[in-house]
C-alpha cells in the first residue's frame, strides 16, 4: 500500500481541464474536412447492427448508429464520441500518474503527449475503433496498478469486463491481454492470480465476446481471410525501421525520452517494481507485433501507461519550477507545431503548404499512389462531389429506367457515401463487393446497373449496352484512385447480379 501523505497534492481543476480543454480542441475542428471513409463505412454498418462484420467487431457500428440517432449528419455530433475517448484518455492517464505518485507537474507532463501525439490527434477526430482502445488499454492498465496496490481481488472482473468490451472494439485487445496476462505470471504480481476473481473476469470477458466469435465462425472466419488479404495486396511490406520510425513521428519525438524514461521506471526502478508487469507487457507486446508484422499504429494504445510512469519519474528528478517550466513550455510549443500534421487545424492549402515547410511526410500504411494530401486527410475529401454527380446521371435517367436501375461502387467508402449521403437526392441503396457489402448481398435484382469506377473492358461483357455515362469531378485533394471517376451506365444485364455476386467479393 502506498503512502497518500508521500504523493504530492494536484490543484483539483488541474486534470478536469485538461480533459476539457482536450475535446473543446477535437470539437473545434470535428467539422473543417469532411467525413472519413471509414466513417461512412461504420455508418452503413450501423444501421445494420449485428453481432460481427467481416473486418471489426460490432461496438464501432453501436457507437456510429447512437451518433447519427442523436445527432443525424452533424461531424461534429457523430465525432462527439472520439472527442470524449479523447478527454477520457487524459484523465485515465492522470489518474494513472496520481496512483503511481505523481503530482500535478507529472499530471500535466503525462497529459502533454496523450492528448497532443499525431496519431491520438487524428484517433480523437475520428469516429473509429482506434479511438477507444487506448482508453480500454490504459483503463487495464491503471486497474491493475489498483489491484497491486489494495489488493482487491474483485478488481479482476473489472479488469475482465474492459478486455470484453475491448474485444468487442477490436481484436487486438486480445493482443495486449494475452501479454499483460504472461507479464503478470512473469513478476511477483503473479501471487494475484490464485483467486476465484480471476476466473470470473475471464468469464466475464468470454461472454461479453461470445456471440462476435460464434458469428465470425458461422461466416467461415472472415477476419482471417481479410488479414492475409491485406498483407499480401493492400498493406505496405513491413520494415523494422519503418516500423521504429513510425513509433517516433505517431507520438512525437519529443515524447520518446518520456516515453523511455516510463518504461524503464516500470523495468528497472526500485518504485516501479511493483509494476513491472506493466513494463514487460510493453516488451512483449512490441516484440509480438513486429513477429506478426503489424502496423506501426498497432502500438500506439500501450504508450500512455508509459506516460504516466514517465512523468512520476521526471517529477521526481526536477523539482525547480523554473526547470518544469523549461520543460513544459518547449514541449507544448513542440507537440502544437506538429498538430495539424493529423488535426485540421488549417484550410487545406495552408496545410500543404506548411506540410511542405515543415518537410515531413505522413507514413505510408498501404500500397497505393498518395496524392498532394496523406492518406488521412484525402479519405476525408470528395465524398459529396462523388454523390452529386452519381445523383445527376441517375436523376437524368428517364423514370421507368430509373426504377430499374441499382447502383455498384468499387469499395466501401464510395457505398458509404452513396447510402449516407444520397438519400437526400433520391439515390437507392448501394451495392458493392467489398469487406461487408459483400455480405449484405446484391439485393433486389435489377435490370440496370450505374457502376462506379472500375474498368470499362470488364464491364462491357455483361452488359446489352454499356456506357461512360458521367464522370466525377477532378479533386486534387482526393486519393488518386478516387479521381476523375468515370460513371459506368450498363443497360440489360446479362447475367442476373445474384449470380454474378461470389465473383465481387472483395475482403481486404
Amino acid at each position: 500500500m502506498r503512502s497518500e501523505a508521500l504523493v504530492p497534492r494536484v490543484p483539483p481543476l488541474l486534470l478536469p481541464g485538461l480533459a476539457l480543454a482536450t475535446a473543446a480542441l477535437h470539437l473545434l475542428f470535428a467539422h473543417r474536412y469532411g467525413y472519413f471513409r471509414d466513417e461512412l463505412y461504420f455508418i452503413a454498418c450501423g444501421q445494420r447492427l449485428d453481432w460481427g462484420y467481416v473486418d471489426q467487431p460490432p461496438l464501432i457500428a453501436l457507437a456510429a448508429r447512437l451518433a447519427t440517432t442523436l445527432f443525424g449528419h452533424s461531424l461534429t455530433g457523430l465525432r462527439l464520441l472520439p472527442a470524449l475517448a479523447a478527454a477520457g484518455l487524459v484523465s485515465l492517464t492522470g489518474y494513472l500518474v496520481r496512483r503511481l505518485g505523481g503530482g500535478g507537474f507529472a499530471v500535466g507532463l503525462a497529459a502533454l503527449p496523450t492528448a497532443l501525439a499525431p496519431l491520438f490527434l487524428f484517433e480523437g477526430h475520428t469516429l473509429t475503433m482506434n479511438a477507444f482502445e487506448p482508453l480500454l488499454w490504459t483503463g487495464c492498465a491503471a486497474l491493475l496498478v489498483l489491484l497491486v496496490q489494495t489488493e482487491q481481488h474483485r478488481l479482476w472482473l473489472a479488469i475482465g469486463a474492459l478486455v470484453g468490451v475491448g474485444l468487442l472494439n477490436k481484436y487486438s485487445m486480445g493482443f495486449f491481454a494475452a501479454c499483460l496476462g504472461l507479464g503478470v505470471l512473469l513478476t511477483p504480481t503473479r501471487r494475484l492470480l490464485a483467486n476465484r476473481w480471476l476466473v470470473l473476469g475471464v468469464l466475464l470477458a468470454s461472454a461479453l465476446v461470445l456471440p462476435n466469435l460464434l458469428w465470425q465462425h458461422h461466416h467461415g472466419w472472415p477476419m482471417l481471410e481479410l488479414l492475409r488479404n491485406g498483407q499480401l495486396y493492400k498493406n505496405t511490406p513491413f520494415q523494422l525501421g519503418e516500423f521504429l520510425r513510425g513509433q517516433l513521428l505517431m507520438l512525437h519525438p519529443l515524447a520518446a525520452p518520456l516515453w523511455l524514461t516510463g518504461l524503464g521506471f516500470f523495468l528497472f526502478a526500485p518504485s516501479g517494481r511493483p509494476y513491472r508487469a506493466l513494463g514487460l507487457t510493453f516488451v512483449l507486446l512490441f516484440g509480438l507485433l513486429v513477429y506478426l508484422r503489424a502496423k506501426d499504429y498497432y502500438l500506439a494504445p500501450a504508450y500512455p501507461m508509459l506516460f504516466a510512469a514517465g512523468a512520476v519519474a521526471a517529477e521526481r528528478l526536477i523539482s525547480r519550477p523554473v526547470w518544469r517550466a523549461a520543460v513544459l513550455v518547449p514541449g507544448v510549443a513542440g507537440f502544437a507545431a506538429l498538430a495539424p500534421l493529423t488535426l485540421p487545424v488549417f484550410p487545406v492549402e495552408t496545410f500543404i503548404a506548411y506540410q511542405r515547410a515543415l518537410g515531413l511526410e505522413a507514413p505510408r500504411h498501404e500500397r497505393h499512389a498518395y496524392g498532394v494530401l496523406p492518406q488521412h486527410y484525402a479519405d476525408q475529401h470528395g465524398w459529396e462531389e462523388l454523390v452529386s454527380a452519381v445523383a445527376g446521371v441517375y436523376q437524368r435517367l428517364p423514370p421507368e429506367t430509373r426504377a430499374r436501375t441499382g447502383l455498384f461502387a468499387q469499395n466501401y467508402g464510395e457505398a458509404g457515401a452513396l447510402d449516407w449521403l444520397g438519400r437526400a437526392q433520391g439515390l437507392p441503396p448501394a451495392r458493392s463487393g467489398h469487406n461487408h457489402y459483400f455480405l449484405w448481398g446484391p439485393g433486389e435484382e435489377p435490370e440496370n446497373l450505374l457502376v462506379v469506377g472500375g474498368d470499362f473492358e470488364d464491364l462491357q461483357p455483361l452488359c446489352q449496352r454499356a456506357e461512360v455515362a458521367g464522370r466525377v469531378p477532378p479533386n486534387p485533394y482526393v486519393m488518386p484512385y478516387e479521381d476523375n471517376l468515370p460513371l459506368y451506365l450498363c443497360s440489360g444485364l446479362k447475367v442476373p447480379l445474384a449470380t454474378l455476386w461470389p465473383r465481387l467479393k472483395h475482403y481486404e
